[in-house]
């Protein structure tokens, strides 16, 4: 069985997230702590642990990226039983034993995107369309062969559904200025 764990190449995460995941996190995609609010609001870095942010697990922090991973026996109930235990600290589940029901099925769906090898990088892009959260996930793989060196920015082929791509026309706006 494969899993995700949080994963950082660089020090990003600790500037863009209030709470950044610890590396090596038990992870989920995290989308149900947006369920309740008021979507349209969120700022600045909590806009970008919505639009960009996996869950770790006990931390409760955000991380950019996350890597597939082998995992062992146990493993799965333990992140099932630490999810759960969470869900009850910080999101108003009534008791473990209501929160593991939805705890199963956040690991669940984070297991739904191990479907590539272990060690594949996966990144998470979520809109909000039609008052629903919409989640597009991406995995990243090396161009090249040979040892596994991640490193910020060498990632060439992505895998996954296409993202709506976001520009800014600096030089528009520079000369629009200038009018």
């Amino acid at each position: 069985m494969k899993l995700l764990r949080t994963i950082r190449l660089d020090p990003s995460d600790t500037f863009v997230f209030d709470k950044p995941a610890e590396p090596g996190e038990w992870a989920v995609s995290g989308a149900f702590e947006y369920w309740d609010r008021d979507l349209g609001a969120l700022a600045g870095k909590d806009r970008a642990a919505f639009r960009g942010g996996f869950l770790g697990v006990a931390s409760m922090g955000r991380s950019t990226l996350v890597q597939i991973v082998q995992a062992k026996d146990g493993d799965r109930a333990e992140v099932i039983e630490t999810l759960a235990r969470q869900l009850v600290a910080h999101f108003g589940a009534p008791d473990v034993e209501a929160a593991r029901a939805a705890a199963e099925e956040e690991v669940a769906f984070a297991e739904s995107l191990c479907e590539y090898p272990p060690d594949i990088l996966v990144a998470v892009h979520r809109t909000v369309e039609d008052g629903t959260i919409r989640e597009a996930f991406r995995s990243l793989q090396p161009a090249e062969k040979g040892p596994k060196r991640f490193r910020a920015f060498n990632f060439h082929e992505v895998h996954g559904e296409d993202e709506v791509e976001e520009r800014v026309d600096l030089a528009g706006m520079i000369e629009g200025k200038r009018q």
